[in-house]
C-alpha cells in the first residue's frame, strides 16, 4: 500500500489554494486601448426630486412644495421647499428632477400577479405544451416592464412553473434587465387534483407533467414547502380550495385537510416565509385563517363570519376584484367577454361566481378588514394593475385608503419594511402622477414618472434608456 506523508495531507488545501488562478475583477481590469467594455448595471446617483405635492406616507397629510433627497437608492431626507444640492449637503452635480407640477408618492405594489401568464397563453391554451420554459421567462420579462411602467415597483408573483420567475427576479435585482422588484413563490402548493395540479388532459400527459408543489398528507406537504424554499421561493403560495379557472369539476371548496394546512403554515413560518393561500370557499378560508396564514387571496365566498375571523386574527385580505370586471360579472358579460370560450367546467364556476367578489370586498371594507392590493393580473392584462384601486373606491373606500392598499398595507402584508413609504432609509421607489388621486382616484391610471431603487425607468410619460 502506498503511504502518504502526513505533512502533505495537512498542507494540501493551502497548496491547492495557492495553485488556483487569481480571479480578475472585471470592474478594475484594464482593457486594451480602444476596446469596448461589457455592459454593467447602472448605479443610482444622488438625486433631489422637487415635488409639487408629496404624499410621503399614504394615510398622512401630503406636503406641498417639498424636496425628496435620495442617495444610494435610498431616501436620505424629506425637506420643505425646493432645495438645491448645497442645502441638501450633496455634490454640486447632483441630479435635480423637476416634478413641481406632479403628485409624487411611493411606488405601488401588487401582492398578486402572474407575470408569466396572460396574452398569448389566454388565446392559445396549447401554447403551454409547445413552448419551453424559456419562452415564459421572456414573457414574464415583457409583462414586468408593462407593470413597472404603470407605476408598480414591487410585485408578488404567486404562481409559475419551473424556475423562470426566480431567474427574472435575480436579473432585475442585479440590473441585467428592467422590471419591478419581484417576490416570487414559484410553483404553488396544492393537493392532488387541486387548483395547481394538472387537469383536463389524457392520463399519460398529466402524469408526464411534473408538478413539484403537489402533495398529500402533512409530512409530504411539509417537505414540499421546505423544498420550495430551498429552490428559491420568497413566499409560500398555497391552494387550500379549488379554483374557477382550473379544468376540474371538484368545486371551489376546501381541498387540503386542516392537518395539511397547518403543516404547510408551520414549515413556511419556521423558515422565515410569509404563507398565503388562494381560497374561494368559506370553509377553506376559515380553516386557513385558523391555521395562521398571513393573507387570503381572493376570498370570493367569505361571509361576515369569515371576515370577522380575519379581522380577529389580523389576516390580510388580497381581494383581486379588477379581473372580475374585466372578465364580466354577469352571465351576459361573460358570454360577450374574453373568457366566453372557457371549457365547460371552468365556465360553470365562473357563471356561479358572478359579482360575488364585489359584494365581498364591500362587506370587508365596511367591517374594517385589512386589505392589501392584489390583481391576479395575467387574467386581466399586465399594466392595468392600478384599476384595482378604482374597484375599492367603487366599493366604498376613500381614495386615501385605496392608495394605502398598494403602498403601506402591501408593505405590511408582504413583510417588506423597506418600501411603501418615502421616509429616511426607505427604498427610493418613487412615482409621479399627472393629477391628485385624492381628488379623483382615476389619477392612478396616469403615471408620468417611475423610479425604482433610485433609478429612473420612466420620465415625462416615456420609458427611459434604462428600459431595454
Amino acid at each position: 500500500m502506498r503511504k502518504t506523508n502526513i505533512f502533505t495531507l495537512l498542507c494540501a488545501p493551502a497548496l491547492l489554494a495557492m495553485a488556483q488562478p487569481v480571479p480578475i475583477d472585471s470592474t478594475t481590469a484594464q482593457l486594451p486601448p480602444g476596446q469596448p467594455a461589457h455592459r454593467t448595471a447602472a448605479a443610482p446617483v444622488p438625486t433631489i426630486i422637487h415635488a409639487g405635492t408629496l404624499l410621503a406616507v399614504p394615510g398622512e397629510q401630503p406636503m406641498q412644495q417639498a424636496s425628496l433627497v435620495l442617495v444610494d437608492g435610498k431616501v436620505q431626507s424629506v425637506m420643505p421647499g425646493y432645495v438645491d444640492a448645497t442645502a441638501a449637503g450633496l455634490p454640486a452635480d447632483t441630479e435635480i428632477v423637476d416634478l413641481r407640477d406632479k403628485f409624487v408618492m411611493p411606488g405601488f405594489m401588487d401582492m398578486h400577479v402572474h407575470l408569466s401568464s396572460g396574452g398569448p397563453s389566454r388565446t392559445d391554451p396549447m401554447l403551454r405544451l409547445r413552448q419551453p420554459a424559456e419562452y415564459w421567462a421572456i414573457t414574464a420579462y415583457a409583462n414586468g416592464v408593462d407593470t413597472l411602467m404603470a407605476g408598480f415597483t414591487t410585485v408578488r408573483d404567486l404562481g409559475s412553473t419551473g424556475d423562470g420567475l426566480f431567474a427574472l427576479r435575480d436579473a432585475v435585482e442585479s440590473g441585467v434587465v428592467a422590471g419591478p422588484k419581484i417576490i416570487a413563490a414559484g410553483e404553488g402548493i396544492s393537493p392532488t387534483n387541486g387548483h395547481a395540479d394538472s387537469h383536463g388532459l389524457r392520463r399519460d400527459l398529466m402524469e408526464a407533467e411534473v408538478r413539484r408543489g403537489v402533495c398529500d398528507g402533512a409530512d409530504e406537504c411539509s417537505k414540499a414547502t421546505r423544498s420550495a424554499i430551498k429552490y428559491g421561493a420568497d413566499v409560500i403560495k398555497v391552494h387550500v380550495t379549488g379554483g374557477v379557472l382550473d379544468d376540474s369539476n371538484a368545486g371551489t371548496g376546501q381541498q387540503f385537510t386542516n392537518e395539511e394546512l397547518q403543516a404547510i403554515a408551520d414549515a413556511g413560518h419556521m423558515m422565515g416565509r410569509k404563507v398565503t393561500t388562494h381560497a374561494h370557499g368559506k370553509e377553506g378560508i376559515d380553516a386557513a385563517v385558523r391555521a395562521g396564514y398571513d393573507s387570503i387571496e381572493h376570498a370570493m365566498w367569505a361571509d361576515e363570519e369569515s371576515l370577522e375571523l380575519m379581522k380577529e386574527h389580523g389576516t390580510w385580505l388580497v381581494p383581486t376584484v379588477w379581473p372580475i370586471t374585466w372578465v364580466g360579472d354577469t352571465r351576459e358579460k361573460i358570454d360577450a367577454g374574453p373568457f366566453a370560450n372557457l371549457r365547460p367546467n371552468s365556465l360553470a364556476k365562473l357563471y356561479q361566481l358572478g359579482d360575488q367578489p364585489k359584494k365581498m370586498v364591500r362587506m370587508a371594507i365596511e367591517k374594517g378588514v385589512g386589505i392589501a392590493l392584489g390583481t391576479d393580473n395575467g387574467i386581466a392584462p399586465h399594466g392595468t394593475n392600478a384599476r384595482e384601486m378604482l374597484e375599492y373606491v367603487n366599493a366604498g373606500m376613500s381614495p386615501m385608503e385605496a392608495l394605502k392598499t398598494g403602498t403601506v398595507n402591501a408593505s405590511l402584508a408582504g413583510g417588506l419594511p423597506d418600501r411603501g413609504k418615502l421616509e429616511p432609509g426607505m427604498d427610493a421607489d418613487v412615482i409621479a402622477l399627472d393629477s391628485n388621486p385624492l381628488d379623483n382616484i382615476e389619477a392612478v391610471l396616469s403615471v408620468d414618472f417611475v423610479m425604482r431603487d433610485g433609478l429612473v425607468f420612466k420620465k415625462d410619460g416615456e420609458p427611459t434608456g434604462m428600459v431595454r
